[in-house]
């Protein structure tokens, strides 16, 4: 196993690496260094198989979290990565858990430019504009993980994906799916449908219902879903720009959706329409009996 060379027992929260690491709790940290840290048994997981040659730089593990997860230690060796055993202590120090678990990966940031995002003819696109909250943005991640989107784009003032709330509320589907970032929100929707996307924004006051029999063609064609925050939702430039503004219908009391129940109905939704549209093409023209 390849291990950190200092002496004298595991590395403590004043060791210089574990010192340097703590600065990727920031983003200018983050930005600077080009990394960001990836905490947990699963997250670290899934950045082990996704990590090509020098995408993982270094795993920080306790003894404890390394008996216990010898596969993910092997995993990170296998992957390149420079395995530091901690001190509990300079565990809890690199984490903003109330419990950490003893592992976390330094990884090279993973977002990529927009025309990668949407090369190759995608189907499913989920796209972020304007979310805050880093928990919503690493849910929406896993959200279009989930329902077999082909990336996710965070556009305008969205928080960042390397955010450690973020990756851990993406439970490692951030390494699964491309993701990039984009500052200029209204932008996303021209590049959209120059890649053949039709562009759909999740608004409650939408003057499409999702479960309007007229939905259903507007939901089988190749689609970028936006959905903005929940305080302020989408972008007015953006919300202009699209192709349809479909609501969600309320059929109880309840005010409203949350963002990544709202995300989930919606790309659910298109990955069914997609589904269904495949088979009528497979089983194509009916003949004669």
């Amino acid at each position: 196993m390849s291990t950190a060379s200092h002496t004298g027992g595991p590395a403590t929260e004043r060791t210089p690496r574990v010192v340097s690491a703590r600065k990727l709790l920031r983003r200018a940290g983050r930005d600077k260094a080009g990394r960001f840290l990836v905490e947990g048994a699963q997250a670290v997981r899934e950045a082990a198989r996704w990590a090509g040659p020098g995408r993982l730089h270094e795993l920080f593990v306790t003894a404890g979290a390394a008996a216990r997860h010898p596969e993910i230690v092997e995993a990170a060796v296998a992957a390149g990565a420079r395995v530091v055993p901690v001190t509990d202590r300079a565990a809890a120090a690199l984490s903003e858990t109330v419990t950490p678990q003893g592992l976390v990966a330094v990884c090279s940031l993973l977002d990529v430019p927009l025309a990668t995002a949407l090369a190759g003819s995608p189907r499913l696109v989920a796209v972020a504009a304007g979310i805050a909250d880093p928990g919503n943005a690493g849910t929406l991640v896993r959200v279009a993980d989930a329902a077999g989107a082909d990336a996710v784009v965070l556009a305008g003032d969205t928080v960042d994906p390397h955010n450690g709330k973020a990756v851990r509320a993406s439970t490692g589907s951030l390494f699964h799916l491309p993701v990039a970032r984009v500052r200029d929100a209204d932008a996303v929707a021209a590049a959209c449908r120059g890649a053949g996307l039709a562009v759909l924004v999740a608004d409650g006051r939408g003057e499409l219902d999702l479960h309007d029999p007229a939905a259903a063609a507007v939901l089988a064609r190749p689609t970028a879903w936006v959905f903005g925050g929940e305080a302020h939702g989408v972008p007015a430039g953006l919300a202009a720009a699209a192709d349809h503004r479909v609501r969600v219908p309320i059929h109880g009391r309840a005010e409203s959706l949350n963002l990544a129940t709202a995300a989930a109905v919606c790309l659910y939704a298109s990955a069914a329409a997609h589904r269904v549209s495949a088979q009528r093409v497979t089983a194509g023209p009916r003949t004669p009996g």
